[in-house]
């Protein structure tokens, strides 16, 4: 009888052991080898910028005065260029074909156009909003309000901030763009063209709308109202991509030279006067009109959206764009 119960006790531990090993979890698969860590782009040699002072882009003046961006890239051993290309047209040219890094101080109706013909470039800030220094001229008596625009010519250059400011302008009192004859000229010729009687009225901004009404000439009209006369800095999409470390640096910097404005207010004034030329007296009248915080706020993009439809309704810009997809994240 204990043989038998012993035999009995022996298969049931056997059962249970091979019950136990069936239920048991199977044994676990080999981690796969982690992929490999994608590297980092090598930094590049250097980085090249606009340096645009005018109308009156004090922060750019700040940063290349001081050299706080050869500070901050030094360590690093990048160097920084500044190619002389102010023209909104010819720094988004230079970006598409990749000599251009940042423009600092780009019109957004320059950024807008340049996106919509493929040019891949990012908004990383906005420079400046500036609508009261943006202005209409004319000089004498005969033309009192903008409606008295209405047949006469207009200088001024075309597909612009100031561009879309006259346009708004007639819009209100009821007119059309056919309704004034539109020269396209640089600010300097503009005012000039003014000045000698050539036209009847120029489009200006900043310290050369200064100068032409200390030689005669008034304000018709400002952008206030009409226009934010938004300016944005932007990046070459493939440098974003490539070296975001570079360009939160960049932003970084430049909002050290937004700071040093406002820490040292007659330094930079001093140093603003003879970058520019201007009397003290001069920079210091019209720098209030300028907002230079570069945080992109809901407000920036519907700006942005609104110079979409004026390039659209004016015929120079044949599809829209999402301008969503032109912001880039904020660093």
């Amino acid at each position: 009888m204990n043989k038998t119960i012993k035999l009995l006790t022996g298969l049931l531990t056997l059962l249970l052991f091979a019950f136990a090993a069936g239920c048991g979890s199977a044994p676990a698969a080999p981690a796969s080898p982690a992929a490999p860590a994608k590297p980092a782009a090598a930094n590049p040699k250097s980085i090249s910028l606009t340096y645009v002072k005018a109308p009156l882009n004090v922060p750019s003046i700040v940063e290349k005065k001081l050299g706080l961006l050869e500070k901050e890239f030094a360590k690093d051993k990048i160097a920084v260029q500044y190619p002389e290309i102010t023209v909104g047209s010819k720094q988004t040219e230079a970006m598409a074909a990749g000599s251009l890094d940042f423009a600092h101080a780009l019109g957004g109706t320059s950024a807008i156009l340049a996106a919509a013909n493929g040019v891949d470039l990012k908004i990383i800030a906005i420079y400046s909003r500036a609508p009261k220094a943006f202005v209409v001229l004319t000089k004498g008596d005969k033309i009192q309000k903008v409606s008295d625009l209405k047949g006469k010519k207009v200088a001024g250059p075309k597909g612009t901030i100031l561009h879309q400011l006259i346009l708004a302008a007639l819009a209100k009192e009821g007119l059309k763009p056919d309704d004034i004859q539109f020269v396209s000229m640089d600010l300097p010729s503009s005012a000039a063209a003014l000045m000698n009687g050539s036209v009847d009225a120029a489009l200006s901004a900043g310290p050369d709308a200064i100068r032409a009404e200390k030689a005669g000439a008034r304000v018709l009209t400002t952008g206030e109202g009409l226009v934010e006369a938004t300016i944005v800095t932007a990046v070459r999409g493939e440098f974003l991509q490539k070296h975001p470390d570079l360009v939160k640096r960049f932003l970084n910097t430049h909002s050290a030279s937004i700071e040093h404005m406002r820490s040292k207010p007659d330094e930079v004034l001093a140093m603003t006067a003879a970058e520019t030329g201007l009397p003290v007296e001069t920079v210091k009248l019209i720098l209030p009109m300028y907002d230079f915080s570069p945080t992109i706020k809901p407000s920036d993009i519907a700006e942005l959206k609104r110079t979409q439809d004026f390039l659209l309704q004016n015929g120079m810009l044949k599809k829209s764009i999402e301008i969503e997809k032109m912001i880039a994240p904020q660093q």
